[in-house]
């Protein structure tokens, strides 16, 4: 049986070992000091982040999430984004990304927004499977550049 439910500051290590499998680019010192800054008040990103907890107790599944003024395909200004979704691999393909977008959307409905968009790296097909079958659709691929001034 899977719980979702928001974070608590008890669930900081298990968070942070999942955030940095999702976003291994990180460091784990980068990930704890955004995960202390979240359970402190004091991050303006993400604005929530519910877990997937086992009848255990064990986090297997995380969502951050945020609102974002626009987001591609999408025709609001306040649009619920899933930031990072991440199930543990001993987790997946028994429902628990299902339930993690499930309680986002009901989270998402509670801010008042009509909209949720997400996205994955352009290669990242696994990712991009995962949400097309808990019904997203792809609306386009993006490739971002920068540089300093």
């Amino acid at each position: 049986m899977i719980t979702v439910r928001p974070v608590r500051r008890g669930d900081a290590e298990s968070w942070r070992r999942m955030r940095h499998d999702l976003w291994p680019d990180g460091s784990a010192e980068e990930h704890a000091r955004e995960i202390a800054a979240f359970l402190g008040g004091t991050a303006t990103e993400p604005l929530a982040v519910l877990v997937a907890e086992e009848s255990g107790g064990e986090l297997v599944g995380l969502a951050e999430l945020s609102i974002r003024p626009c987001a591609e395909g999408c025709g609001t200004d306040h649009v619920a984004y899933l930031e990072g979704w991440y199930v543990a691999p001993g987790a997946r393909r028994r429902g628990v990304g299902r339930a993690l977008v499930r309680a986002v959307e009901e989270w998402a409905r509670g801010q008042g927004c009509t909209e949720l968009a997400s996205d994955t790296a352009v290669g990242n097909e696994a990712g991009a499977a995962a949400h097309r079958a808990v019904g997203f659709d792809e609306v386009g691929l993006v490739r971002c550049f920068r540089r300093p001034l």
